[in-house]
């Protein structure tokens, strides 16, 4: 057995001594969930009954109606999860939610809390849930469970509440007197007011009052150790005062995260200063924008990249993800699944926590109005060779060797070192172990192209492993690194030294493919739009006979090259590399240094 981590988990000697040890200070801190990554199960949704009980009855996705979730259910797939790499899951609220069907339909999603001492048994029992927890600690995985502090939930208009049915908040006392928010610019409005509507009120708590903070505080201590909690996903957080959330985490003692839902950074770290860490909302939005179609925005994405690190002042704690159970599936806004596969890419390898929302490795569909985002994932399979769950499952396995190899690769904040209209590229960790990562929103119908990339921190000669194909690439004589690109897929790059003990990409050197080492790259500055710019240039230099040789199983490798050779526009270029141990150039783009032969079309199919 491994020895284990200082949140060691002793599902073994029974789960009240396991509680007891949980509920101190051995804990998992903010920098250990650094090292972690996240699955968001919403668990009405993700696996019927117990996950033996037959096929399941057609679930009221478009009613909002309970589909059969169950905490038995989330324990009997753990080993889909962790095959895609996950060392930690977020689930649903667990307390007890209004229950009957109402014209907004039921409480699957557990944020219409009732009585917060006892469980939620559309989900399960205590055993249930105990046995869950002690299955995933046993796995050394982490549980985050979503909680509720800014309301509870009423089947009724607000004027018409009936306090008394709400456990420990049962009078009127505990509320804010009922208004509807109505302007989303007034914080005051927003923090005071009521969510919902007439079907069901979410009544809103008094979290500024001390019997309220100290009934909070109270509830979640007990909480965290009855069950053995990790770490807290706090729902509604914008709609709570930033001032109460400092002691109600300090008396949780466990690492919390809040969903604060706002594309204005300014004013969402306001909470990330008092929870510890937030959702990256502002990243999100200008995240899929960007990366929706070939069409978006790649300077608002580097603009926002760069305003959350000088506002946010450390956002290597936040979530970084790009769909939940809130916002619209990616899948729902393009079908290119060269765009799904850069899109998590970021979310793997930027600052942060990375999460994927459940079905989102299945390219599940389905936007918010109504919420086909929360379809069941047994509607949609559990396919462990899907192309977005290998992807994942790659991901993974290289980002935590990456902080095998540098415990502090967590604590570096990723800058942008390239962009173009259509492609970024970012570094994360310190020197001598920093990732490469390239993104781009040509899409899969992208011919192909190179991509010439300074800043990086390498010197001449450094060998990179691309981890997505197991292929090298050296940086040049001039410092530049020349990266090849095809059918707009993303590009992970690390230094092949440090890969040699990994199980990813083998122990063997990569073939080199189309070997940039060959190309010399030069800055050459002009004035374009009246801003001064570098443009790169290059000049030919003849392959060596052996890697003449070698370039069509490395362009195969490359970007699946061998799979159509008659879909890449430019093969008479490729051919003439294989051939004559020569490349042929093309012209350069007056932007960034790119190819001028990008394919710049969506794909619908």
């Amino acid at each position: 057995m491994a020895t284990p981590l200082p949140h060691a988990r002793f599902a073994t000697l029974g789960l009240l001594l396991f509680s007891f040890f949980l509920g101190s200070s051995l804990a998992a801190s903010a920098a250990e969930w650094r090292t972690r990554s996240i699955y968001q199960i919403l668990t009405d949704r993700f696996v019927y009954g117990d996950g033996t009980d037959g096929t399941p009855p057609t679930c009221g996705v478009l009613d909002g109606l309970y589909c059969g979730g169950t905490w038995q259910g989330i324990k009997s797939r753990l080993d889909y999860i962790t095959g895609m790499g996950f060392d930690a899951i977020w689930i649903s609220p667990i307390v007890q939610n209004l229950d009957k069907e109402t014209g907004d339909g039921e409480a699957y999603t557990g944020y219409w809390a009732h009585d917060i001492y006892a469980l939620n048994s559309h989900f399960g029992t205590e055993d249930d849930l105990k046995e869950l927890i002690a299955e995933l600690h046993a796995r050394d995985m982490l549980l985050m469970l979503d909680i509720v502090v800014n309301h509870m939930g009423y089947a009724g208009a607000g004027e018409d509440v009936d306090y008394s049915v709400f456990n420990p908040f049962n009078d009127e006392k505990y509320f804010h007197d009922y208004c509807e928010i109505s302007d989303d610019t007034n914080q005051t409005n927003v923090e005071v007011c009521w969510l919902g509507d007439d079907l069901v009120t979410l009544v809103d708590l008094r979290t500024e009052d001390d019997d309220v903070q100290a009934m909070l505080g109270t509830w979640i201590s007990s909480l965290v150790t009855n069950y053995s909690i990790d770490g807290l996903r706090i729902d509604t957080s914008l709609n709570v005062e930033p001032s109460f959330f400092a002691d109600f985490v300090s008396t949780a003692g466990i690492f919390a995260t809040g969903e604060v839902m706002s594309d204005n950074d300014t004013l969402a770290c306001t909470w990330s200063e008092t929870i510890g860490s937030i959702l990256n909302y502002p990243i999100y939005y200008t995240l899929t924008a960007a990366f929706e179609s070939n069409d978006g925005s790649i300077d608002d994405l580097v603009e926002t990249i760069n305003s959350v690190k000088g506002t946010c002042g450390n956002s290597t704690s936040f979530g970084s993800f790009s769909e939940n159970h809130d916002v619209a599936r990616f899948a729902s806004l393009t079908d290119d699944l060269a765009l799904a596969k850069n899109i998590i890419t970021y979310t793997f390898l930027a600052d942060g926590i990375p999460i994927i929302y459940q079905g989102q490795e299945q390219r599940q569909y389905g936007s918010i109005d109504p919420y086909y985002n929360r379809a069941p994932l047994w509607e949609a399979s559990y396919n462990k060779s899907s192309p977005l769950y290998e992807h994942i499952a790659t991901l993974n396995q290289f980002r935590q060797h990456v902080i095998s190899v540098a415990t502090n690769y967590t604590e570096y904040m990723a800058e942008v070192i390239y962009q173009d209209t259509h492609s970024l590229a970012t570094r994360k960790g310190f020197n001598g172990t920093q990732v490469i990562t390239l993104m781009t929103n040509t899409g899969e119908d992208a011919e192909y192209t190179e991509l010439s990339i300074s800043g990086h921190g390498f010197s001449a000669g450094t060998v990179l492993t691309e981890i997505l194909t197991c292929t090298n690439l050296t940086v040049n004589a001039t410092g530049y690194l020349i990266v090849p690109t095809f059918a707009g897929t993303p590009k992970v790059l690390y230094p092949a030294k440090h890969l040699k003990s990994a199980a990813l990409c083998g122990s063997e050197d990569a073939s080199e493919p189309l070997p940039s080492a060959t190309t010399v790259t030069t800055a050459v500055h002009t004035t374009i739009n009246g801003q001064a710019t570098a443009i790169s240039t290059t000049e030919v230099i003849p392959l060596s006979t052996a890697t003449a040789k070698t370039s069509t199983r490395a362009l195969g490798a490359a970007d699946s090259l061998s799979a159509d050779m008659s879909l890449v526009g430019s093969v008479a270029v490729l051919a003439t590399v294989a051939t004559t141990g020569y490349r042929v150039l093309g012209p350069l783009s007056a932007a960034a240094g790119t190819r001028a032969h990008h394919g710049h079309g969506p794909h619908w199919s």
